[in-house]
């Protein structure tokens, strides 16, 4: 599986990684599940309908991060992802923690993938 991280997914990251130190670990566990089953997965996550784009753009709303201290995979972090399996190939659009933002930027989805 080949992953890409769009600039404004390294932003979201870097700014997260300074109150969430575990996050980079985090993604690495993440990574090893989507080798295994890069496809939606509910309820832990669903693919993102009405874009308006042919790309499987996939949220996930569950991601255990370390950080947040026994909270576990309901931590309230997101990701947001393209995925193309004639490619096999994942690219990190967004991420972000659902009590700092309501949710995802249909924009950067749309202006990346039209």
């Amino acid at each position: 599986m080949i992953f890409v991280e769009l600039d404004e997914f390294k932003k979201d990251l870097k700014s997260l990684l300074k109150k969430y130190r575990t996050l980079n670990g985090d993604l690495g566990v993440v990574k090893k599940v989507f080798e295994v089953k890069p496809d939606e997965r509910p309820p832990f996550s669903y693919p993102i309908d009405n874009l308006g784009i042919e790309t499987c753009i996939i949220k996930v709303r569950k991601i255990a991060c370390k950080a947040l201290k026994g909270r576990g995979v309901n931590s309230g972090l997101r990701l947001i992802y393209a995925y193309f399996p004639e490619l096999n190939k994942i690219i990190f659009i967004e991420l972000y923690h659902k009590n700092h933002k309501e949710s995802e930027d249909r924009k950067r989805i749309a202006d990346n993938f039209d």
